[in-house]
């Protein structure tokens, strides 16, 4: 059987290709986990442990020994590789890629080719992607930073603008955490913060450079996942519209988000900031929570958040930040009211 050839591209054409083309990642399962483009297939040629034994071979006796033990481990699954490679291509076409762009993908490319694939290999493989996405995240953009006290139904905010034609990106649902001690519950197991950079830029790289992009303003971490670090610190210098609504006024949405979940659940956040919120102070909390006073419990821990955001907003670097007041949780109301402040900003 005759196989057809394969060529090579770069990553901005091989982004291009993937817009209508199907991607197979051929590292191993545990590679992909932690990181791949987002939208990609994996069909490794190796599982993990069978690469780990290949590259001990590889450092020990060289790269012919190595690509034996390759193909004692691999042939007799190669069958099913092939028939995945036939289930997702598209027209008999198929995007691959590997970690540097080297020998796992040019021996994919090789058995997807005696399928009839034709196939397009992904020059520098999975790095020169990393390479990309963080690049082009180090860029600073023209971007509105929305502030405010925990409760302030920011999330909602930026939710409004987007349906009114605003660029918008939402870290958190990115990130799949609310960013508290409780942004955890009811959420999806939370990326990498590897691959929380490749959804990221996924969403940053089609956005028009002309106008702003508005994000909520963050940590460096949300949950468990760290945002590029170039990227941070961009946001903490662009301009920041802060929200402030008092305690009375943020708690009914708070008890409306968090008041179903479990009382173990609810217990177990407040015990992972005990030592910040104090001793006591968590125990009066939990004692609240075990009374269904959950109006209590909220207003304690949010003593604590609102002093820590304050505290944080005098570290900002940007001297473009304005305060806007409201005595209303009303999301259209304070979507006006931060997009009136906002155009106080110069372009």
């Amino acid at each position: 059987m005759t196989g057809k050839a394969n060529t090579r591209t770069d990553i901005v054409t091989f982004l291009k290709l993937a817009e209508t083309l199907p991607v197979a990642d051929v590292r191993s399962p545990s590679e992909y986990s932690y990181g791949h483009i987002p939208g990609a297939f994996n069909i490794p040629l190796f599982d993990d442990s069978e690469r780990e034994e290949v590259g001990t071979r590889y450092k020990r006796k060289g790269r012919v020994d190595a690509i034996l033990k390759g193909l004692e481990l691999t042939g007799p699954s190669m069958y099913r590789k092939l028939e995945q490679a036939l289930h997702i291509a598209a027209g008999g076409k198929l995007l691959v890629h590997c970690w540097r762009g080297g020998m796992r993908s040019e021996a994919m490319a090789w058995l997807f080719s005696l399928g009839g694939i034709e196939t397009v290999l992904l020059e520098g493989g999975y790095k020169s992607y990393r390479h990309l996405v963080l690049e082009s995240l180090a860029r600073n953009r023209k971007m509105f930073v929305l502030g405010g006290l925990t409760g302030s139904g920011k999330t909602h905010i930026l939710k409004y603008l987007r349906e009114q034609g605003k660029q918008v990106i939402d870290l958190e649902g990115l990130a799949n955490h609310k960013g508290s001690a409780f942004g955890s519950l009811g959420q999806e197991p939370q990326p990498s913060s590897e691959h929380f950079a490749n959804i990221l830029y996924s969403r940053w790289k089609d956005l028009d450079t002309d106008k702003p992009v508005w994000i909520e303003d963050e940590s460096r971490n949300i949950g468990t996942v760290f945002m590029p670090d170039d990227f941070y610190n961009n946001m903490q210098i662009n301009p920041t519209i802060v929200l402030l609504m008092d305690i009375k006024t943020r708690l009914p949405r708070l008890i409306e988000e968090y008041s179903f979940y479990g009382r173990d659940e609810l217990e177990a956040s407040v015990m992972r900031i005990s030592k910040r919120l104090g001793g006591d102070r968590a125990q009066e909390a939990i004692e609240a929570i075990r009374r269904h006073d959950f109006a209590r419990a909220i207003e304690i821990t949010l003593q604590y958040y609102d002093k820590a955001y304050l505290y944080g907003l005098k570290r900002k670097e940007t001297k473009e930040m304005v305060f806007v007041e409201t005595d209303t949780d009303d999301i259209e109301t304070n979507a006006r009211k931060i997009v009136e402040a906002a155009e106080k900003f110069k372009e």
